[in-house]
């Protein structure tokens, strides 16, 4: 095949407005031949004149455990296996409507990596396009605020499903390279322009399209070759702003961001109570922490909204032996490049996205909980902070 079938992935909660933006493309497709291919808890009920000598497959998601323990939907086999006969049809473009509760990653792995178990390549004969989020503009702010699961509203897709909507929606938007800011007519000026600056913030790489009942240019989402899967690995706002790619405020509306950094680690009983008193201000936190107790293993911190969960994030360089070291300078010296000669690659750097935020108080704050050097004479500390998993 000299060239490969076009692909765009419509992603968004619940309620965003996926299938309205759906018809609408099917309604202004201008002539090509597209396949709709919709997950089974859609209530969309294509029209044949609609895809227009393309076909129509609805299909189920499967959930599948990444080594992290992270609970997933990706593709079903019974899907892979009808996008590889829909590749030997006359058609142009693929749409895909994954569910409102699926994160986008794994849908897109499955078109870029091979299924050995199936022996299906889908890289073979489909290119990803464009990665779409829409953004129920009327909605955001509530269920960002949530600390509902998706179990609490009856939406989980099996009962290992621990996952939390604004986690789901952080994945969603992070991820994506075009934004639909969807019923925008519910929203004032002010609201809409806020609510902007702040996707913008947290995916600062994607284009955000505004709309009201999902009405757009379909050259925003089809056709743009816009999408790359590393590119929008590396997209978010927080990992921008760590690789010191700061994106500029927006001062109007007092959105902005900030990287705390400290070659010190925090004691555990004091940033826990930082912690416990989290500032409302925040939006988007993430990053990397050094824990006095835990010397041997970094500490992942993770915020969205009301949701703020610690994790270990492997092994500190600084806790390996010499020998491991020099095999690693060997390897990949840019490992090194900030090495300090006492903490080793021991620091704590996280990000700090939010509106209207008292980055010099937050800073005092933070450094308030770091270990004095008279503490650091201290045999033992206490650490009331949960294990890292």
């Amino acid at each position: 095949m000299s060239k490969k079938i076009p692909v765009t992935v419509l992603s968004g909660f619940l309620g965003a407005g996926k299938t309205t933006l759906l018809y609408h493309l099917l309604k202004n497709q201008q002539g090509l031949k597209i396949a709709i291919v919709v997950n089974d808890m859609s209530e969309i009920n294509i029209d044949a004149k609609l895809v227009n000598n393309g076909r129509f497959v609805r299909t189920k998601e499967n959930l599948v455990e990444i080594t992290n323990g992270c609970i997933c939907c990706t593709l079903r086999e019974d899907l892979v296996v009808e996008l590889e006969k829909l590749a030997q049809l006359d058609i142009d473009y693929v749409l895909i409507e994954s569910s409102g509760v699926s994160e986008p990653i794994p849908v897109t792995q499955s078109f870029i990596y091979h299924d050995e178990a199936l022996g299906i390549d889908l890289n073979t004969f489909f290119q990803i396009d464009t990665m779409v989020t829409m953004v129920n503009g009327q909605q955001f702010w509530e269920d960002y605020q949530s600390e509902d699961l998706l179990i609490d509203r009856q939406l989980h897709v099996s009962d290992d499903d621990e996952r939390g909507i604004v986690d789901l929606l952080i994945d969603q938007i992070e991820f994506a390279n075009v934004i639909v800011l969807n019923k925008i007519d519910m929203l004032s000026d002010r609201e809409v322009a806020k609510l902007t600056n702040v996707l913008h913030k947290l995916n600062p790489e994607a284009k955000i399209v505004p709309a009201s009942f999902g009405q757009i240019d379909p050259l925003q989402v089809l056709h743009t070759n816009q999408f790359n899967f590393e590119k929008a690995s590396q997209g978010a706002g927080w990992i921008k702003e760590l690789n010191e790619e700061h994106t500029p405020e927006t001062e109007e509306y007092g959105i902005r961001s900030f990287v705390y950094r400290s070659r010190k680690p925090f004691y555990p009983e004091r940033f826990h109570q930082w912690l416990e008193n989290w500032p409302t201000e925040i939006i988007r936190a993430k990053g990397f922490f050094w824990l006095v107790t835990r010397n041997e293993v970094a500490g992942l911190l993770s915020q969205a909204g009301s949701m703020v969960t610690l994790e270990g994030a492997g092994r500190w360089l600084a806790s390996y032996s010499q020998e491991e070291l020099a095999k690693l300078k060997v390897q990949d010296p840019a490992l090194f490049e900030d090495w300090d000669e006492q903490a080793g690659d021991r620091m704590t750097e996280i990000v700090f996205i939010g509106s209207n935020m008292d980055k010099e108080g937050m800073i005092h704050s933070l450094n308030e909980c770091l270990v004095t050097e008279e503490e650091l004479e201290t045999i033992s500390f206490k650490d009331p902070l949960p294990s890292f998993t």
